[in-house]
């Protein structure tokens, strides 16, 4: 339970200050994942961002009204689209990264050195065991 508290607490201070840049954790998310895939389908985008392919359409929809993200045309299939982080995307996301670790340098204030790595261990750690676990369910039931 500390861990989704902690977790939810992070996400409505960086959804405060998003706001104040025009942006939501949601279109973040959306516009940090595409950084890292450009040129990338909203079917796999959707994957990536585990969202259903309509939630995510309507983010990109809104992204591209904003000026943020562009939809090119897939040269191997002209009924396919690709996106891309525009110019003005770009600036948004660099605009949003000090609000990121402006919250985590609040959040981990007071956490030693020796802490932070405990802690990113265990969560690596419980991460593992979790997709560990996780995967013969996935395997045995197709």
């Amino acid at each position: 339970m500390m861990v989704a508290d902690v977790a939810r607490l992070m996400r409505r201070s960086f959804d405060a200050r998003a706001r104040s840049i025009g942006v939501t954790r949601p279109q973040w998310g959306v516009l940090s994942i595409l950084s890292l895939n450009e040129g990338i389908n909203q079917g796999g985008l959707a994957d990536l961002l585990e969202v259903e392919p309509i939630t995510l359409c309507r983010m990109v929809d809104r992204l591209q009204d904003a000026e943020l993200i562009e939809r090119r045309r897939d040269p191997a299939d002209r009924r396919a689209w690709n996106l891309y982080l525009s110019d003005k995307g770009r600036d948004r996301l660099e605009d949003l990264r000090p609000l990121s670790e402006e919250l985590l340098a609040m959040a981990m204030d007071g956490v030693t050195d020796e802490e932070r790595a405990a802690l990113d261990n265990a969560l690596h750690r419980i991460r593992s065991n979790i997709l560990a676990w996780e995967a013969p369910a996935v395997a045995s039931h197709g």
